[in-house]
């Protein structure tokens, strides 16, 4: 898949490896870029108001109020009081998980069995509960701020009897996601294995992370415009910020 450049001078970038997990604070009007690098990744995403943290990402209310059950260009992260956060302003990939969460430490024991930092260094196994809470500690947050979190490049689908399944055909190297951050916020992320990832080996992939200042959403911003209630939203956080 060919990359095609941010419409932006880029402020910063940087690789996290596979397995591995980042924080930092997001102005609003900034635009950060997640590329898959070589293909398989997934990369699991927290977010919060970085002036004040209870209010966060909101799963059940960005995907009750735009009539969705995944996310792709055009949705907004919506907080729990009604906010835009964020919106999905161009997508190469087309589909991301909204619901399945993270591998927990026991997933991670039963399927590939434990291998510490002490023994293997950069070469031990992370599961994406523990990424999420190292960063979180980072920022003074701790288990209970591990909200249900957005699954970048993970297409999971459902069959006749509502099992589901990760579609690893979807993958493919070089997909990306351009975020436009509407608040000021606190992003935390993790590049370890999606939980129904199939594979048989413990092989998270790397994702790279280009920032760029893109300016606020418009009065005729696509993501704005895409539900009646991406409308509302973006009126809330506009009335915030007035005050």
């Amino acid at each position: 898949m060919t990359t095609h450049s941010p419409p932006g001078e880029v402020l910063w970038e940087e690789t996290v490896p596979g397995g591995c997990h980042w924080s930092g604070v997001l102005r609003r009007g900034v635009a950060l870029r997640i590329t898959d690098v070589e293909g398989g990744a997934n990369c699991a995403m927290l977010l919060f108001n970085f002036e004040d943290k209870s209010e966060r990402y909101n799963m059940p209310d960005t995907l009750k109020a735009q009539h969705t059950a995944l996310l792709k260009r055009g949705h907004v992260l919506m907080t729990d009081m009604g906010r835009a956060m964020a919106s999905i302003v161009a997508d190469t990939h087309g589909w991301h998980d909204s619901f399945c969460g993270v591998m927990h430490d026991d997933q991670l024991q039963a399927r590939f069995r434990t291998r510490r930092y002490q023994e293997h260094r950069n070469a031990m196994h992370r599961s994406g509960r523990e990424g999420l809470l190292k960063e979180l500690a980072r920022w003074g947050l701790g288990p209970r701020d591990l909200h249900a979190n957005v699954n970048w490049f993970s297409k999971v689908a459902a069959d006749p009897e509502g099992n589901l399944s990760l579609d690893t055909a979807a993958w493919k190297p070089g997909a990306s996601v351009d975020l436009r951050l509407d608040m000021h916020a606190l992003v935390v992320l993790s590049a370890a294995m999606h939980p129904l990832d199939p594979r048989p080996a413990y092989s998270p992939g790397a994702v790279k992370l280009t920032a760029w200042r893109c300016g606020l959403a418009a009065s005729g911003d696509f993501c704005r415009n895409f539900r009646p209630e991406n409308q509302r939203a973006f009126i809330n956080t506009e009335r915030y910020f007035a005050a």
